[in-house]
């Protein structure tokens, strides 16, 4: 909207009585409403397409996937020895801290019988 435009409806206000004033207010509050309600039902409508294509493509993914055989654990905690680790994945707190303090990774080796 240009600026003389909105001048123009400004002054309009200015001569307007307030009763005048509350019924435009009532238009302009329904029609907002209104608009907002049509807006809310697309965008739904939109999110109801997009979660169900998502949950297709991830059901469809969950399936290609093969499933990991369970790892065997390689390292154990000796003060909590239900602590264990495989090897993979991220250093488990407790093994971090032992290997700062000067011990080295075979000290934790889970012994196997052949």
């Amino acid at each position: 909207m240009k600026h003389s435009q909105l001048e123009m409806q400004r002054s309009q206000l200015d001569v307007m009585s307030i009763e005048q004033l509350w019924n435009l207010h009532e238009e302009v509050a329904t029609e907002l409403t209104r608009k907002m309600k049509l807006e809310k039902l697309k965008l739904e409508e939109h999110l109801r397409k997009v979660s169900s294509v998502s949950h297709l493509v991830s059901a469809d993914v969950k399936r290609k996937l093969r499933p990991y055989p369970k790892v065997l654990a390689k390292y154990r905690n000796p003060k909590n020895p239900r602590e264990t680790w495989a090897g993979r994945g991220k250093q488990p707190r407790w093994l971090a801290a032992q290997l700062r303090s000067g011990k080295k990774l075979d000290q934790f080796l889970i012994r196997r019988s052949s």
